[in-house]
């Protein structure tokens, strides 16, 4: 099993490096296609760890090119599709260029997968694309509603890969994550925020809105669900939840963060960081029994003490003064 080829499509971002560790440890032969620049940097995988480094094959390269998406499509067993834009405050600055990668890059991978004949293909939703739950916890038949121009560009790439796997019997599947946090995450996702400005040391945490709740996954747990998307026979044409089914909000985040770090954390609101009001997603909460009946996957960090785990980890990974240079507390960055 482990001698697949397989190829990770923004391996270079916050799930895909630590995606591309994992399936380095159990083993695979792995390509990790890396978003282009002159730099020859691959974004996090840059400082993955010492096990990992070297024993994957590095491509830079762009989905938006289909000629780059074919040349390291060829030749692979499954292709697992993270690559895309996600920041949803700067889908409101540039839609044009979500549609362009989020959309169109997709269907680059898709017709790769199809010209080559790769066995498996997983491609990376959100639960953006629910809005906010019209019913918990949120099953795969929940409406989809498109109430940022990221989550609409989401939508329109899971419809396109459905419509691949029932026009072409494309082997894909669609993997819907719920909000994953954890080392390496961008600052733009709430919880780095929270902890980036608490280690700080202001004791001031400027944010939006603190009532929306989300139902938040280490990335340890959305990694290993990939691998074993990847791997399974089940699921294609489907799109399957993966999420924890426990919701908690933004203000009681705040409160486990200060508990774990033993700090006192003073809220500031900061109205650049509230979404228009029509934009805001109040809440997510997923039903996770299709990806326990189809791939026999669990969280491993559910629930509150889970949660409290998780959130123990990424900050001992933030507490890192290597780690938390990477960050500009004092700035707000779409």
């Amino acid at each position: 099993m482990n001698s697949k080829k397989i190829l990770v499509t923004g391996a270079d971002g916050f799930i895909g490096s630590h995606l591309t560790e994992l399936l380095v440890r159990r083993g695979f032969d792995v390509t990790a296609f890396c978003y282009y620049n002159s730099f020859g940097q691959f974004g996090w995988l840059d400082s993955c760890s010492e096990d990992v480094m070297g024993q994957f094959r590095p491509v830079l390269g762009d989905v938006r090119d289909p000629l780059a998406v074919r040349g390291a499509v060829k030749g692979v067993d499954i292709v697992l599709h993270l690559a895309a834009l996600i920041g949803i405050p700067y889908s409101y600055v540039a839609p044009y260029s979500y549609v362009d990668t989020n959309v169109t890059g997709t269907l680059n991978v898709l017709e790769a997968v199809r010209e080559y004949g790769v066995s498996r293909m997983v491609h990376t939703s959100t639960s953006e694309t629910y809005g906010s739950a019209q019913f918990v916890p949120i099953t795969e038949e929940h409406p989809l509603v498109g109430q940022s121009p990221y989550s609409a560009s989401k939508i329109g790439a899971d419809q396109m890969a459905i419509s691949y796997y029932r026009s072409f019997e494309t082997p894909v599947a669609v993997m819907r994550p719920f909000n994953t946090y954890g080392p390496r995450q961008s600052a733009r996702a709430v919880i780095p925020t929270i902890i980036s400005q608490a280690l700080h040391g202001e004791g001031k945490v400027k944010l939006g809105s603190l009532e929306p709740t989300r139902d938040f996954n280490f990335v340890e747990d959305i990694a290993r669900g990939f691998m074993m998307m990847g791997l399974s026979d089940a699921g294609a044409g489907e799109v399957i939840n993966f999420g924890s089914n426990f919701e908690v909000s933004v203000g009681q985040v705040v409160k486990i963060i200060s508990e774990v770090t033993g700090r006192d954390i003073e809220v500031v609101l900061d109205n650049a960081r509230v979404r228009p009001r029509d934009s805001e997603v109040d809440r997510l909460w997923a039903c996770n029994k299709k990806a326990k009946s189809l791939v026999g996957w669990e969280p491993r960090y559910g629930g509150l003490e889970g949660f409290r785990m998780g959130i123990k980890k990424t900050v001992e990974w933030f507490s890192d003064p290597a780690n938390l240079a990477h960050y500009k507390t004092s700035a707000y960055s779409i």
